[in-house]
């Protein structure tokens, strides 16, 4: 279980620095009066604090269906993100980069997939929960993609990925938090193991899976 989440973490720890770059790839491209790149580090603070607070609005930090409905909230915003650049490729007449997008984004997206489900490892959790949970990660990509046909301005792409980034954040400082507390309650050099290893293989995963993109 350690290894599962401590995976979990190491795929948001990526997601979430190329959400980040890619919102200020799009903020460098905005009008300089708009000072989107400050914004955007606005933005991706502002909605990591406010959903920290909603998740533990009960007093105590979320953890199982709570933590992947997290989990995939922040992972559909980030997706919300990708459509634009899908879309903003075919609205350029580039068909040929927005197809292979699609898939890279595709692969990448199946990796997104187990960190939804790693929270979830001691629960039972019905197939309309997993139904639900797949929607609101990867349904957002549609009208992602709808808007960046219509040629979405830089700086409005930069903002709803700074969103993105910071409901990563959020959910990967839950997840560090409940990896730290299970550390303390059993302190094992087994878990540490596991955690360290889970993390690494986390990153590498989203790494390989984010050059397949780039490839293509």
């Amino acid at each position: 279980y350690s290894f599962v989440l401590a995976l979990t973490l190491g795929l948001l720890g990526f997601l979430f620095i190329d959400a980040l770059a890619e919102a200020l790839k799009n903020a460098a491209h905005a009008a300089p009066g708009l000072h989107t790149g400050g914004m955007v580090w606005l933005v991706m603070l502002v909605t990591a604090v406010g959903l920290l607070a909603v998740g533990r609005r009960g007093g105590a930090a979320p953890n199982g269906v709570r933590l992947a409905f997290f989990i995939a909230l922040g992972i559909g915003l980030h997706n919300f993100g990708e459509g634009l650049a899908i879309g903003a490729a075919y609205a350029t007449g580039a068909m040929a980069l927005g197809g292979f997008l699609v898939l890279g984004f595709t692969l990448h997206n199946v990796t997104e997939g187990v960190g939804i489900v790693a929270p979830m490892l001691e629960d039972r959790p019905t197939l309309k929960i997993f139904t639900g949970l797949a929607l609101l990660a990867g349904l957002p990509t549609v009208p992602g993609i709808l808007l960046g046909v219509s040629v979405v301005a830089g700086h409005w792409a930069a903002l709803a990925l700074a969103v993105g980034a910071g409901a990563i954040l959020q959910v990967a400082v839950e997840i560090g938090a409940l990896l730290v507390k299970r550390g303390r309650e059993s302190p094992d050099l087994a878990m540490a193991t596991h955690s360290v290893l889970g993390f690494v293989v986390g990153i590498a995963t989203m790494y390989g899976t984010a050059l397949l993109v780039q490839v293509s």
